[in-house]
């Protein structure tokens, strides 16, 4: 938002520059412990909505990770882009090692005749957000809070892949969604009220992030299952898009189906009330 006021203000356009793959997948490709917050699709249509009027990707590499924060801002910022104004975020360092930071910047300005603004760091609460306290919130299944760091509802996507429809003989059908991104950070198991976005419809549902314990001893691999309410139309091979709003209780283990089935409606009923209740109060850039 400060990007796109300034932009408007003097008369100029609201670039933003980002990186792709992330740098971590291209220095560190055996390292498992990265949890993107949003897939590039989703950080496309997020910086689309938000009104970004051109979007720069540089394909990262180990080659480019070599260049120095000088030559960054020589070469990229001011003879490509043509830079007016910088802003950058808080505590921002770029450049070979991570060289480059608000420091360098600041010495630069004057000599390619740019302006520089770092954003504070942000707060909610005197708590200062950042993408780690994000995580760590989606891990424990505090959506509230994440949703709230966000600005916005956390989203899944994935296509919807034929299950073993043991929830339409329960009563609850699901549509099972495939994440094909596994850096992309699911939140702690357990039942969620969510949104589903469906070819330009946006439904209520609840959503199973686990591994069915109840089914199988919980030997599966993780599952992503969302039962549409007032849905009953056959999507498989689409791709829709799940928004997360609250986590409504743990992944349990039921000893029968039976049991499993009245909890589904307990669920249902706590969900719809949640939603009868609650007041938007942020319209979500993926709707």
């Amino acid at each position: 938002n400060k990007l796109i006021k300034q932009a408007k203000a003097e008369g100029g356009e609201s670039v933003l520059l980002t990186f792709y793959p992330h740098p971590r997948m291209i220095l560190f490709p055996d390292d498992n412990n990265l949890k993107l917050l949003t897939t590039q699709p989703e950080k496309i249509k997020l910086l689309e909505k938000l009104g970004i009027e051109h979007l720069i990707i540089i394909p990262f590499t180990v080659e480019f990770s070599r260049m120095k924060a000088f030559e960054f801002v020589r070469d990229i910022l001011v003879n490509k882009i043509g830079v007016h104004k910088l802003i950058i975020g808080y505590d921002h360092q770029f450049g070979r090692n991570r060289e480059g930071s608000l420091k360098q910047l600041e010495e630069y300005a004057p000599m390619f005749e740019f302006e520089i603004e770092e954003i504070p760091a942000q707060d909610i609460d005197t708590i200062k957000i950042s993408s780690t306290k994000i995580r760590n919130a989606l891990m424990e299944g505090d959506i509230k809070t994440a949703d709230e760091y966000l600005g916005y509802e956390y989203p899944i996507s994935g296509e919807v892949i034929r299950g073993n429809q043991i929830g339409r003989a329960l009563g609850f059908p699901t549509a099972n969604i495939q994440y094909n991104n596994h850096y992309k950070l699911i939140p702690a198991n357990g039942v969620y009220a969510v949104e589903i976005r469906v070819k330009e419809t946006t439904y209520r549902g609840m959503m199973n992030i686990g591994r069915r314990p109840t089914l199988n001893d919980g030997d599966a691999g993780m599952t992503l299952e969302v039962n549409i309410f007032d849905f009953d139309e056959i999507i498989y091979g689409k791709v829709i898009t799940v928004l997360l709003r609250r986590h409504i209780r743990d992944e349990i283990k039921f000893k029968n189906l039976e049991a499993l089935s009245a909890q589904l409606v307990k669920d249902k009923t706590q969900i719809e009330r949640y939603f009868r209740e609650t007041k938007d109060t942020w319209k979500s850039p993926f709707i």
